[in-house]
């Protein structure tokens, strides 16, 4: 069932036009996925309640949209070009290959957190794993795979400059500390966050897309006096689990896993992954993690300012420790359309809808003309077309099959939908439909911009 609903997913994504596979006309190119014109509503409108909530609702945040392309020193610095690797294993029969852990934990349920490359190439004969392709137990040994791309920065060959495309946004967080609080002047405890474009040329992405090599962010590091770090971690987690609460996640698919401390990296004191509960089982959805001072302090070691703070009333300076919590966008969209999607038994038929959260939906309201022919009803249709779409994201179809246009609104998760019919011309009213319950009520045309600003703003 859990595998049949991934499966119901796709084909609904693909078919209402959330998300298509990329470069389709071309036979495609593996893992990369387009966002249609649902789902690029949907993406948006996850992306708009995330600063809504995270930045512009408190006075201790601010916003950052820093560039994909950073000095290579920036990747020397945070330990991705030396440490930020994969263990790859290659079968020798097929040629495919895959990462080493994963084999570990998928076929023989043992985890590889802090195990070397030796140890994991011994552990991989030893338990006879095969390569999940051909079936062959002849891997190679183990080697390092960096998960960065890299590209040329200029034009001249020779004299063009190696850079890479980011595999996080936190560090262009990190180098613009001094500009942020130079040209805010921000008092600790404070964050900034930031929306944008990773990469991560993942050895073996899957599951939709739950693990890409292109993925979007949603990540905030959040700064504070040493010796706090621990209360404010902790106030991370509650609010961070409360947004996806108020936006319909029920708190039985929602997991707290906190790191073991084998698997915690170097620089970091405590871990706590929010995990969700996928077909496929609980998976990362957020990452919350104490960094110390570990990342300003590298970034001193190497750049040509340093990073600290200066308290302005004992002018003492400090490198502030950091609390990270980074959330996926592309994680998250799945997330809120695996909790929306339903199919309900109806006396006939069964009804597939999702019902997403009115603020996430991506429509907001569907406008039905109850005959195509009848331009008294049209002209009013589309008159409250014109009036709606300044303040929402409304769809016209006067097509005159409200059977299916229902149909149509309830797959894409659209709150409401108003019929205009020949009472309308005698009595100034519509009908207005719930996706949720399926009620129908008259509500006056005098009165229907009130009434969806009561129940969708």
């Amino acid at each position: 069932m859990a595998k049949d609903l991934l499966k119901d997913i796709v084909a609904l994504c693909k078919r209402r036009g959330f998300i298509f596979p990329g470069s389709e006309i071309y036979g495609g190119l593996a893992n990369t996925w387009d966002y249609g014109p649902m789902g690029a509503e949907l993406k948006n409108n996850v992306k708009r309640e995330w600063w809504k909530y995270f930045i512009q609702a408190r006075p201790d945040m601010v916003g950052l949209d820093s560039s994909i392309l950073m000095h290579p020193k920036t990747w020397i610095a945070s330990g991705h070009v030396e440490g930020f690797s994969d263990p790859l294993v290659e079968c020798l029969a097929c040629k495919k290959r895959f990462r080493g852990d994963q084999l570990l934990e998928e076929q023989v349920k043992i985890s590889a957190v802090g195990m070397g490359l030796p140890e994991i190439g011994k552990t991989i004969k030893e338990k006879g794993v095969k390569c999940p392709e051909c079936g062959h137990d002849k891997l190679a040994e183990p080697k390092k795979f960096n998960l960065m791309f890299s590209t040329q920065m200029g034009a001249v060959e020779g004299e063009s400059l190696t850079v890479y495309l980011r595999p996080e946004t936190a560090q262009g967080i990190f180098v613009n500390f001094n500009n942020v609080l130079n040209s805010t002047r921000i008092k600790l405890p404070f964050g900034i966050g930031q929306t944008g474009k990773s990469f991560r040329n993942e050895i073996t992405p899957k599951q939709f897309i739950f693990r890409t090599r292109e993925f979007e962010q949603m990540e905030i590091e959040y700064f504070v006096k040493p010796g706090t770090e621990d209360a404010s971690f902790q106030e991370w987690v509650e609010y961070s689990k409360n947004w996806f609460f108020q936006l319909g996640i029920q708190p039985k698919n929602l997991a707290m896993r906190e790191h073991d401390p084998k698997e915690l990296a170097f620089y970091s004191k405590r871990t706590v992954d929010l995990e969700y509960r996928f077909p496929w089982g609980f998976g990362e959805l957020v990452g919350i993690a104490s960094r110390t001072d570990y990342d300003l302090k590298q970034h001193n070691l190497y750049a040509e300012e340093k990073l600290e703070y200066q308290d302005q009333i004992t002018n003492e300076k400090f490198i502030p420790y950091v609390i990270e919590p980074s959330f996926g966008v592309d994680r998250a969209v799945l997330t809120f359309l695996l909790e929306a999607y339903q199919e309900e038994k109806l006396e006939e038929r069964t009804r597939t809808v999702l019902k997403l959260h009115p603020r996430l939906a991506p429509v907001k309201i569907g406008i039905f003309a109850l005959k195509r022919n009848a331009p008294e009803l049209i002209e009013i249709s589309s008159s409250l077309f014109r009036d709606f779409c300044p303040l929402w994201n409304v769809q016209l179809d006067n097509s005159g099959n409200i059977g299916k246009a229902y149909s149509r609104q309830d797959e894409i998760g659209t709150p409401f939908c108003v019929t205009v019919d020949f009472q309308t011309l005698s009595d100034k009213t519509v009908t207005v439909r719930s996706r949720d319950s399926m009620q129908q009520e008259r509500i006056s045309l005098d009165q229907i911009k009130n009434y969806f600003r009561e129940n969708l703003d």
